[in-house]
């Protein structure tokens, strides 16, 4: 079973990389491309949008949030360009995952922002 987890992992991981190559090709229409660079952004974020260590939650991005992403960008994109960029794709994952580093500030960003203006609820809560 382990094995086959990990074969459907590096599929997802190649997808999402045929994903990342779709999104920069000018033959795909621009609503795909957009959501293809949200999908990719956050797949390849060293971030995640939920921590990890949230019980339950934690992995729910991973195992839902991204899978549903790339199926949904797929069905977006014309067939023989996602056909190419997966030929790409296959050859240039023997390197590695790449990371999307403004992904992560962008998530980075958005937590920072969300630990403020809780602090600032809070300091509004404890007023007299």
């Amino acid at each position: 079973m382990y094995e086959r987890l990990e074969g459907w992992a590096k599929k997802l991981k190649a997808e999402v990389y045929a994903l990342y190559l779709a999104y920069r090709d000018p033959r795909v229409p621009l609503y795909a491309r957009v959501f293809a660079a949200v999908v990719v952004g956050y797949a390849f974020s060293p971030i995640d949008l939920i921590p990890d260590p949230i019980p339950v939650l934690g992995y729910l991005d991973d195992l839902v949030l991204v899978p549903l992403g790339v199926a949904l960008a797929i069905r977006m994109i014309p067939a023989p360009v996602l056909a190419e960029c997966r030929a790409k794709a296959r050859g240039a994952m023997a390197g590695g995952k790449p990371v999307n580093k403004v992904a992560a500030v962008v998530v980075v960003a958005v937590w920072l922002s969300l630990a403020a203006l809780a602090v600032f609820l809070f300091a509004a809560w404890m007023r007299p």
